[in-house]
């Protein structure tokens, strides 16, 4: 190798029987969620929180006054959850979580460039959510999907985790699939993991999940399945502890769709199920192949004329399809229409070359593992039959960290005793009321020296990363193509969905994908320039969710509260567990591969003792 740089759920890094299909994060999540409910499912117990309905500044409520009513009606950071108790009924769960999807890389969003006509499908007859917020950057994000805890409370809010450091998302934490198990479910990844292998206790199947087909690291090439992290470079696929070298050559998407496939077809619908699928795409592979694209794929995009983003668009189409052939495979086995199917991505997109990407953000500010809207606000949908009001927009405030109690309540359980950050939004989502979430800490990274926080519809960051060289807006729009509403109707999705009576029409379409549509103010050019490295800066981010108008010197006092808000976090919060690189973790010392290097120094120690 030469050296170079009763339910099913399923969460897919984008979701059997009756079930929830969830997609999240490449960083991008996917996950799905399938759920198999009993038809008589019935709710023994529902707690509501007392928040205050936060009104505009239209409605006749000072600012300043609805800021102070929502800061001082926020629970502590570990406060117990609302909850929803059901009857226990058999279910399945689908996850799917995507890497480095941009906010405007999805059809839904207003891009007619790259067509998603099966992503697009599933939000368009599920839930597109408006206001659904991440981390900004891969590790974090996975580690509060999984754990329900804001990554400053397990010490995983600073960058991401490497290769060959001798750490990992911390033990004592139980994480979702657990909380799953526990309730009878069979549980699956597919994809990525990036929580840690430095001993085989960190690993997928020693952490609540039965199976794990995908990689350990961040990243890989979607061919050779190797992992670039200079100077090291090593193979990055498994079978459960197992390398499988056998797949080289073999595209990672239709490796993981695959697998995805095989474990809804081999289902036995006694037990319900939770697949969480969480592809490399769109995620940059290694330096010397930055995206990685079959060439069918990219031929299809002759007519966009930018190199990189004609290749990213390979990788999307990919990835779009794989959503299609999952869904597909959950009406075959008549699965679908018990399934919550969940899909997002794990944070912004890098767009304009950062990681050797092209994705687009746009209007948004920012990029990838930055705390702009473009950096933390993501792409993202629920679809299920289970909801209650499903074919709109939510504009409920949801959090990554909401999934794990929501989707436990979902699944049958209690999540009210749990000491974690999350919120259970199902009831919310589902029925479309006030959501119990009224703020989002983006994160706290005392080593970058940027915080960032959301109080109602008030944003305040402080700090930037890379010295404030990513804190544009970055395109393409997309808007002047025409977007093809047919092709999203007899997508194969489209065809799915219609089968459990969620069928999608044209003006349905038109008419969710204007509402959905992201359109900022003018700039206010008397208003200051935003320097984040030399003063706080202030956003309605409702009323300017492309934060081009900074209004920290005209709200002294909101930037006070939620700079308070800020320090009460940062009260909470454990040092990052970043470690140096081990050497003994180099892929050459262990036949070319990562892996799980702390078990063997330990035996070797051990044996040299």
């Amino acid at each position: 190798m030469k050296e170079a740089g009763s339910s099913n759920l399923i969460k897919i890094c984008a979701t059997d029987s009756k079930g929830i299909w969830y997609r999240a994060m490449s960083c991008s999540i996917g996950i799905i969620f399938a759920h198999r409910l009993r038809d008589h499912l019935a709710r023994a117990e529902l707690e509501r929180w007392e928040t205050p309905h936060y009104p505009h500044p239209e409605r006749g409520c000072s600012k300043e006054v609805q800021v102070d009513e929502i800061v001082s009606s926020n629970r502590s950071p570990h406060a117990n959850l609302a909850s929803v108790r059901y009857s226990r009924g058999e279910t399945g769960n689908r996850f799917h979580e995507e890497g480095e999807l941009g906010w405007n890389d999805v059809g839904f969003h207003g891009s007619g460039q790259i067509p998603t006509p099966n992503i697009d499908a599933l939000a368009y007859s599920g839930l597109l959510l408006d206001r659904y917020y991440v981390t900004p950057i891969c590790t974090p994000s996975r580690s509060a999907l999984m754990t329900g805890k804001h990554p400053i409370h397990t010490g995983m809010q600073h960058g991401v985790l490497k290769g060959a450091e001798p750490r990992g998302l911390p033990l004592h934490e139980k994480l979702l699939p657990e909380y799953l198990r526990d309730l009878g479910y069979s549980t699956h990844i597919v994809g990525k993991w990036h929580l840690g292998f430095y001993t085989k206790e960190y690993t997928p199947t020693y952490r609540g999940f039965d199976t794990h087909t995908g990689f350990w690291t961040g990243h890989q090439d979607y061919f050779d399945h190797t992992a670039v992290e200079s100077p090291y470079w090593g193979l990055d696929m498994r079978r459960g502890m197992d390398p499988a070298w056998d797949l080289h050559g073999e595209y990672s998407t239709d490796v993981f769709t695959k697998e995805a496939v095989k474990l809804i077809n081999e289902h036995k619908a006694d037990r319900p199920m939770f697949l969480y699928l969480a592809h490399t795409a769109v995620h940059s592979g290694n330096p010397y192949n930055p995206l990685p694209a079959p060439d069918e794929e990219v031929a299809k995009f002759d007519n966009i004329f930018d190199y990189k983003r004609r290749r990213f668009a390979g990788m999307l189409s990919r990835l779009d399809q794989s959503v299609g052939q999952v869904v597909e495979a959950l009406r075959n086995r008549d699965m679908l229409r018990d399934s919550i199917i969940i899909f997002s991505t794990d944070n912004g997109g890098p767009a304009a070359g950062f990681n050797l990407n092209a994705a687009s953000n746009w209007p948004l500010r920012g990029v990838k593992n930055t705390l702009w809207e473009g950096g933390v606000r993501a792409a993202g949908l629920v679809w299920s039959p289970r909801l209650v009001r499903s074919g709109r927009v939510s504009r409920q405030m949801i959090h990554i960290t909401d999934w794990l109690p929501t989707l436990i309540t979902a699944a049958g359980g209690d999540p009210s005793n749990l000491t974690i950050d999350g919120m259970d939004l199902w009831n919310a989502l589902s029925e479309d009321t006030e959501s119990p979430r009224t703020s989002i800490l983006h994160n706290i990274d005392d080593i970058y020296g940027v915080s960032a926080v959301t109080v109602g519809d008030w944003k305040l960051i402080q700090g930037s990363t890379y010295n404030g060289t990513w804190d544009g807006w970055y395109g393409p729009s997309g808007r002047e193509w025409v977007y093809d509403v047919d092709g999203v109707i007899s997508s194969t999705t489209g065809h799915a969905v219609a089968t459990v009576g969620l069928s999608i029409t044209a003006e349905m379409v038109r008419l969710l994908r204007e509402n959905a549509m992201i359109k900022c103010p003018p700039r206010n050019d008397s208003l200051p320039i935003c320097a984040p490295l030399q003063e706080p800066c202030l956003f309605n981010i409702y009323q300017d969710p492309c934060e081009d108008n900074n209004l920290a010197r005209q709200f002294p006092t909101i930037i006070r509260k939620l700079q308070d808000e800020l320090r009460k976090f940062n009260s909470t919060a454990i040092p990052p567990g970043n470690l140096p690189w081990d050497s003994k973790g180099d892929p050459s010392l262990w036949d070319h591969t990562w892996t799980n290097f702390g078990d063997y120094v330990n035996v070797m120690l051990s044996a040299a003792a």
